[in-house]
């Protein structure tokens, strides 16, 4: 506990912890990363979000009248949104490929100079 702009030199009262001894464990292997489907919670969003744009947009008449017509432009903003978190989310995907093709083309060389994409045939 810190009392004013004073760093810890000063105590308040506050109890102080006993001597921790840290026992030194071996760290275990890291998990395998976890896959999941992170296109199906932002489809689904953003489906919602065009559900509601058009809700909102059949009522912007009404809306309107009480003051509220920003609401559809709030809908359509978040349907836009979603698909730009769509897009950035396809092109992640397509440089991943792309990278994991590079290091697995890279890993399988037979020891031929020859590169593979060379039109020369010997």
């Amino acid at each position: 506990m810190w009392c004013g702009r004073q760093r810890p030199p000063k105590k308040c009262g506050a109890r102080t912890p006993g001597n921790l001894t840290l026992v030194s464990t071996p760290r275990r292997p890291d998990p395998p990363p976890f896959r999941t489907n992170e296109f199906a919670p932002v489809i689904t969003a953003t489906g919602l979000w065009a559900v509601a744009f058009l809700i909102l947009l059949s009522r912007h008449h009404q809306l309107a009248n009480h003051g509220h017509g920003w609401y559809v432009w709030v809908g359509l903003s978040g349907f836009l949104l979603g698909l730009w978190g769509l897009s950035l989310m396809l092109l992640r995907r397509r440089s991943l490929a792309r990278l994991q093709s590079r290091s697995d083309s890279a890993n399988s060389t037979d020891g031929d100079t020859t590169p593979r994409n060379s039109s020369v045939s010997t």
